[in-house]
């Protein structure tokens, strides 16, 4: 404890004991700090969302979100989700802004082709058990729209892993690329250290690290028309939607809708 602090510490207790708490206070490896309340971050995920995505969404076009649980996307004309009720991937209530809310399988949504000017789906397909079917019905829906994932390194910190999260995704030239995650790495860190400083109503310095660098522990995408997909299983299996793979220059597989 520096000289100001102990000198204050000290100041407030009685005069007869002074002697006797300052010396035990020189003994004891006592550390005081003065923490301020946390600054409130932005509302849902769309607040800071839109400090690195341009949505360009006219006033007259349809918007699906795909999950919108308790963080409905502003825009949306329709909101979609699996779950009424809260589970062990939402634990929040849901929140409909008084949109249309359908409940369905993202993996088999009950759309037509293109009904759909925009597909918003955030924090969605790390959940999923076939990211290729899900993706496919993003595209097959939707003329463009906007996907956000967790990082393996949020995931992992934050312990989102531990029996809810399936996949790490990678985003790579217009393609979004699924890696399964092992029983070891669906462990994480199994402590909620960083996820207790992040939320916590006080003020750390790593609440800035998180909250200004979004982009960093989000995977932010933006896609029209169309994008590859790639799915990395344990079993070292790999599958691919409008993406190739190739060795040695020769092509092993190209898959233009999934099975």
């Amino acid at each position: 404890m520096d000289e100001k602090k102990k000198m204050r510490l000290v100041g407030l207790i009685p005069r007869p004991i002074r002697g006797l708490a300052r010396s035990l206070l020189d003994k004891v490896p006592v550390r005081l700090e003065s923490r301020s309340l946390r600054a409130e971050p932005e509302q849902g995920r769309y607040g800071y969302q839109s400090r690195y995505v341009q949505f360009n969404i006219g006033p007259n076009e349809s918007v699906l979100d795909l999950g919108s649980g308790a963080f409905p996307f502003p825009y949306a004309t329709h909101l979609v989700d699996r779950h009424l009720e809260p589970t062990e991937h939402r634990n929040a209530d849901l929140v409909t802004l008084d949109k249309p809310l359908i409940s369905a399988d993202i993996q088999s949504l009950p759309f037509r082709d293109g009904g759909f000017d925009f597909v918003y789906c955030s924090h969605l397909l790390e959940h999923v058990d076939d990211p290729i079917k899900a993706c496919a019905e993003i595209m097959r829906v939707g003329k463009r729209g906007f996907i956000e994932t967790p990082t393996f390194g949020n995931d992992i910190l934050a312990n989102w892993t531990n029996h809810t999260h399936k996949w790490h995704v990678v985003n790579s030239c217009n393609t979004l690329c699924f890696f399964e995650y092992s029983p070891r790495q669906s462990e994480g860190i199994n402590s909620s250290a960083w996820r207790d400083v992040i939320f916590d109503k006080f003020h750390h310095p790593l609440q800035d690290a998180f909250y200004q660098n979004m982009d960093i522990f989000n995977v932010l995408f933006t896609w029209v028309e169309s994008f590859g997909v790639f799915v990395f299983r344990n079993d070292g299996t790999i599958e691919c939607l409008n993406a190739e793979v190739r060795h040695s220059g020769k092509q092993l597989q190209r898959t233009s809708q999934p099975s």
